[in-house]
């Protein structure tokens, strides 16, 4: 049953686009106690299903650009070829750290962002957008994203920015 909730959460987020591998390794290996080496590779067979049934959807809502999907496909193949070659030959226990420091780094850029967005809100007198965001009373991250330019060219016109 939790290999069911593990994955079906993991597959909401690779629909979105963001990195629902990460949530199944990390339930495999650490909820399910699966070795890392197995939890990659299963996260790869988990992967493919997945990303066509996401692909099928934003290819019909037209947010495929199809010209860079094959230049970054293309490329990533490379990439996927000299991955799973490294990971073979990784110990575990190295290659568990890898993982970690890899999620670690993410969690430090994320945090990193929104302390910007904090910054440019505060500099737009929203001194609660943190409190906006996380108590889900006000503009979602991506609604902030999505206004920044928006902001940019008030604080140069309020001569805040130059």
């Amino acid at each position: 049953m939790i290999e069911i909730l593990i994955s079906l959460i993991s597959g909401i987020i690779s629909g979105t686009g963001m990195g629902g591998g990460t949530v199944l390794i990390f339930g495999l290996v650490f909820i399910l106690g699966v070795n890392q080496h197995t939890a990659q590779a299963t996260n790869l067979i988990f992967f493919i299903p997945t990303s066509i049934m996401a692909i099928i959807v934003n290819i019909k809502n037209k947010n495929v650009d199809l010209k860079t999907a094959l230049i970054i496909s293309t490329s990533g193949i490379i990439g996927a070829l000299v991955g799973a070659n490294f990971a073979i030959k990784t110990d575990v226990v190295i290659l568990k750290k890898y993982f970690g420091f890899f999620l670690a780094i993410i969690a430090i850029h994320e945090i990193y962002r929104i302390f910007l967005m904090y910054i440019k809100q505060k500099n737009t007198n929203n001194k609660s957008i943190l409190k906006k965001i996380f108590l889900n009373q006000g503009p979602s991250l991506m609604e902030i994203d999505e206004n920044d330019e928006k902001n940019d060219k008030i604080l140069k016109e309020e001569g805040v920015r130059k």
